[in-house]
């Protein structure tokens, strides 16, 4: 039988701290939770319970370094971080779609309903969305309204817009074309709804 470890981390950010547990045993490590620190404990309850036998401690993981760079503007560091994130069929179907997305790109919800074959599963998409334990690196921020409005994010609109900001700024500074993030219509800030 294989013991597990799971370590947290905290990181610091601009718009607030984040916390992240990675699951670690024999055969690898897997980012389990991630959210800004005020929404961790509800974010992380169901991951608690799943590993209520493993050893809870405090620790740097190599997903942690990768979310760290990320911040540090190496927007493809978190791209491979194994992720092992507890969902329905189609909400693993809707996560997997949304790490298709593109650093610094958005999509609208009936988007990805319709790249998962779903194109009525629009509020279901949102759901599934708002469900994703792994934020970041299962990047729910890249999804807007069809508006091209912010719309809902769990850490709140505000920080979905500097997720995007981040996003969309380090790709320019890199070199590659991209509008100015305050004057895009994916950064709108509105109520939170999807």
């Amino acid at each position: 039988m294989t013991s597990t470890t799971v370590r947290t981390t905290s990181i610091e950010t601009p718009t607030g701290k984040i916390r992240l547990a990675v699951a670690v045993d024999d055969v690898g490590e897997r980012v389990v939770a991630l959210a800004f620190a005020d929404h961790f404990d509800r974010v992380s309850a169901r991951v608690r319970v799943r590993f209520a036998d493993a050893e809870w401690a405090e620790g740097e993981t190599a997903a942690s370094d990768a979310v760290r760079r990320y911040l540090g503007g190496d927007l493809a560091a978190v791209d491979e971080v194994e992720v092992d994130a507890t969902g329905t069929p189609f909400q693993q179907q809707v996560w997997d779609a949304l790490r298709a997305i593109p650093a610094g790109e958005t999509r609208s919800y009936a988007q990805i309903a319709a790249a998962i074959g779903s194109p009525g599963a629009v509020r279901a998409v949102g759901t599934a969305n708002g469900a994703n334990p792994v934020w970041l690196v299962v990047p729910c921020h890249r999804v807007v309204r069809s508006d091209g409005s912010v719309g809902g994010y769990g850490g709140g609109p505000e920080r979905k817009a500097w997720l995007l900001d981040h996003e969309r700024s380090t790709k320019g500074a890199n070199g590659t074309d991209v509008t100015s993030p305050s004057s895009v219509a994916g950064v709108k800030v509105s109520p939170d709804r999807p």
